[in-house]
C-alpha cells in the first residue's frame, strides 16, 4: 500500500529544478512511475512529495542530425523510440531492444530518463546505450553537466545524480561504418527483465581488424558494467571463433554478479560466457557488412 504524498506537476523544466531544489531531501521524482510506483508498494521509499516531470513537453523529443548523433528527452517514452522510422533507420538495436521491453503497457508510459534514473542493473537500455558510447545530461537548478552513461551508475540501484538533479537528455553519436551493436537478453518469459544481458559493439578497419570494441553486461553485476578485460581481446585481433571464445570467457571472468531467485551467480557467469561469445560474432558478421558514416582507422 503506497502512503499518503503531496503530488506536484510542474509545468516548465526551470520549475521542475526549483522544485527538486526545494524538496531535495524530502522528494522523489516521477517520470512515468514503471519503478518509482513499484518501489513505494513495497515501502523501500517513502517521499513526503513526489514531483512528476512526465507532461515537460520541452524533455519529449528524438532528434537526429548527422554530424552530432541521436538526441533523445528524458520525458520520451519506449514507445515512441520503438517507433522512431530515424532509430529504426541509424539505431536498429535500440529499436530491437524496445520491442522486448517489459509490456507494451509498460512502453507506453515509462519513460527513457526514469528507467535509466532507476539504476536497475537488470534494465534494458542501459547496455546497449553504454554499447553505442552514450553520454546523459542531468541538470538542475545549479546548471547542467554532461558524463558518459557508463560513469553514470556508481553502485546497485546508485547514480551520480547530485540531491536536486534530473536526467535531461541521453545523446548518442551518429554511427561509424563497418560497426555494428547487438544486444541479447537471456529470460523465463519474453517481456521478462533479463536473467543476464549482453551488448556487444564491434568496429572495423578497412581490413576488416576490430579496432573499437565495446562489452556491456547488464544483470553481470550489482550495476551496469563494461567487460573492459573483453574489450581488450577483442581489439587489434582478427576475428575468429578462437577469439570469440576468449572473448566470452573474458566476460565472464569481468563480471561479479549476484544469484537470487532467479539464477545463481554460477548459471549467470555461464550464460555471460555463452552470450558474449555468440554477440561478438554477432557483431562481427553485420560490422563487416555495414557501410555509411566514418571509418575507424
Amino acid at each position: 500500500m503506497i502512503h499518503d504524498f503531496n503530488y506536484l506537476r510542474p509545468n516548465t523544466v526551470k520549475e521542475a529544478f526549483a522544485l527538486l531544489k526545494k524538496h531535495q531531501d524530502d522528494g522523489k521524482v516521477i517520470c512515468g512511475g514503471q519503478s518509482l510506483l513499484i518501489i513505494m508498494r513495497q515501502g523501500l521509499v517513502a517521499p513526503e512529495y513526489v514531483i512528476d516531470i512526465k507532461g515537460l513537453a520541452e524533455l519529449d523529443y528524438i532528434t537526429y542530425d548527422d554530424a552530432t548523433g541521436l538526441r533523445l528527452g528524458a520525458t520520451t517514452t519506449h514507445r515512441e523510440i520503438e517507433f522512431s522510422d530515424i532509430i529504426g533507420q541509424k539505431y536498429p538495436v535500440l529499436k530491437q531492444m524496445e520491442e522486448k521491453l517489459a509490456s507494451i503497457q509498460v512502453r507506453n508510459w515509462g519513460t527513457i530518463g526514469g528507467n535509466l534514473a532507476h539504476a536497475d542493473a537488470a534494465g534494458d537500455p542501459a547496455p546497449v546505450l553504454i554499447a553505442l558510447d552514450a553520454m546523459v545530461k542531468v541538470g538542475g537548478a545549479e546548471g547542467e553537466r554532461t558524463m558518459p552513461l557508463e560513469a553514470f551508475y556508481t553502485d546497485l540501484f546508485e547514480t551520480a545524480l547530485e540531491p536536486g538533479e534530473i536526467i535531461v537528455e541521453v545523446q548518442v553519436p551518429p554511427p561509424r561504418s563497418k560497426t555494428a551493436t547487438v544486444y541479447q537478453k537471456f529470460n523465463l518469459l519474453e517481456s521478462d527483465q533479463g536473467i543476464v544481458a549482453v551488448a556487444v559493439t564491434i568496429g572495423l578497419d578497412e581490413d576488416d581488424t576490430c579496432k573499437h570494441a565495446r562489452v556491456v553486461l547488464g544483470n553481470g553485476a550489482p550495476t551496469t558494467i563494461r567487460a573492459r578485460t573483453a574489450e581488450e581481446a577483442l581489439i587489434g585481433k582478427k576475428l575468429d571463433d578462437t577469439v570469440f571464445a576468449a572473448v566470452g570467457q573474458a566476460a565472464a571472468d569481468d563480471s561479479s554478479p549476484v544469484g537470487d531467485i532467479h539464477a545463481s551467480e554460477e548459471y549467470r557467469r555461464h550464460l555471460i560466457q555463452v552470450l558474449t561469445r555468440r554477440m561478438a560474432k554477432a557483431a562481427f558478421a553485420q560490422a563487416r557488412s555495414n557501410e555509411g558514416g566514418p571509418t575507424w582507422k
